[in-house]
């Protein structure tokens, strides 16, 4: 779910890319040391906040898309989740419903927080991951920069693109710790 169009921008979706954001600087328990603006989380590589939202229709199938060609980090790779950084002071679950309604251009969703894991990609670039899910029944409008295809994937057409499609390499990771840690029926 990564996301960045230029070097200052987010590992996660947002509407806007702001190098002076301010963003929280967290450690490996999540705990806030300090604020830096976004280009210095990303040029130091800093622990920050991010929400991921797994989002189904009535029938259970997942929103999927494919990002815009003109992203930085993944470009045209797809990904399961919708989601972004969390602002300073924001809390997971705001950070979560505010992405997926930005993302999807919709308002009106609720989500459900699901577990949380610190992502690292084992060179650059780390943050925690807060996973939620949410159902949604209406029309969507993903957002044009953000999103150049997008459909509605069952369990089974997902798992089989998870194979042959590129997908984001965080979004991977969450998808994967979310079967292993549901229910089987």
């Amino acid at each position: 779910m990564a996301d960045m169009d230029n070097p200052a921008d987010s590992p996660a979706n947002a509407t806007a890319t702001n190098p002076d954001e301010i963003l929280d600087v967290v450690d490996e328990q999540d705990r806030v040391l300090r604020t830096a603006p976004r280009s210095e989380v990303y040029r130091d590589g800093l622990i920050h906040r991010c929400v991921f939202v797994l989002v189904r229709d009535p029938h259970g199938r997942i929103f999927t898309h494919r990002r815009t060609d003109t992203k930085a980090f993944a470009p045209g790779a797809y990904d399961c989740f919708v989601g972004g950084v969390v602002g300073t002071g924001e809390s997971y679950p705001e950070a979560a419903v505010r992405e997926a309604e930005e993302e999807l251009g919709v308002t009106g969703i609720r989500t459900r927080p699901l577990f949380r894991f610190l992502y690292t990609d084992g060179d650059r670039y780390s943050w925690w991951s807060d996973v939620h899910e949410a159902e949604w029944d209406g029309p969507v409008h993903p957002q044009e920069s953000e999103v150049a295809w997008h459909a509605w994937l069952t369990e089974d057409e997902l798992a089989e693109r998870l194979t042959t499609w590129d997908f984001v390499p965080d979004g991977r990771e969450a998808y994967r710790r979310y079967l292993s840690q549901r229910p089987t029926p």
